[in-house]
């Protein structure tokens, strides 16, 4: 998703999203608002710190700044995961497999991310399903390199 389709989704949830000055973090939720950091210098940055706040609405509840409570982190995790899976996805790897894209700047640039967020993102994923995962005629793999196999029928 880009940076505007998420300030729709954003709208859409009742969510009001404003670019402030803000120390400390690059965005931060707080009820209904979301503030991100605005001296961000690209859309695709924003974009990132937006989906991870979006990830926490739907995940997190209450204060978790302290990341030293196990609870606090478990949902940062979550929020973190539901981010990629906005920004990223395992079907946003297939798409940009099947657009050209070779390396992972390539991706990130067809898919409006930062080189580090993807990175971050296909971490949690090689995490989550280990070495490869099958999704459709495709097979994603992570290991020993990311890579990208579509099946053919026989």
């Amino acid at each position: 998703m880009t940076y505007e389709d998420l300030l729709i989704k954003s709208d859409v949830e009742g969510l009001i999203v404003k670019e402030k000055a803000i120390k400390g973090n690059d965005g931060r939720i707080k009820g209904k608002r979301i503030a991100i950091r605005k001296d961000l210098n690209t859309t695709a940055e924003k974009s990132c710190v937006l989906a991870e706040e979006l990830g926490h609405h739907y995940t997190s509840s209450g204060n978790i700044l302290s990341q030293s409570d196990t609870m606090n982190r478990k949902q940062e995790y979550r929020a973190r995961l539901y981010g990629y899976n906005l920004k990223v996805g395992l079907m946003g790897i297939v798409r940009a497999y099947e657009n050209g894209c070779r390396n992972i700047y390539e991706m990130a640039e067809f898919l409006e991310c930062t080189e580090e967020y993807l990175q971050e993102a296909l971490s949690a994923y090689h995490r989550k399903y280990g070495v490869c995962y099958e999704l459709d005629n495709y097979i994603i793999f992570f290991e020993p390199h990311l890579a990208v196999l579509r099946k053919f029928a026989v």
